[in-house]
């Protein structure tokens, strides 16, 4: 099941893409290699920025109920 991106994670994928972009324009290879890495560290923080906020959602969702679990 794949998990719909935050908008926070969707912030960092955009970031990521225009990296890719600037990364297949530059004509220095080393300046594009960095920017490849740069965009595939910002897929990542898309990821893990959407499940945290996936978690947090589901956190406030369950306190919202009003039921306490008692061990």
């Amino acid at each position: 099941m794949t998990m719909p991106m935050s908008r926070r994670g969707q912030e960092y994928l955009e970031t990521a893409q225009s990296l890719l972009r600037a990364a297949r324009t530059t004509t220095d290879v080393a300046v594009a290699a960095r920017l490849e890495m740069l965009a595939n560290d910002f897929q990542r923080r898309a990821e893990k920025a959407s499940s945290a906020d996936a978690a947090r959602a589901s956190t406030r969702a369950a306190a919202s109920t009003g039921h306490e679990w008692y061990p």
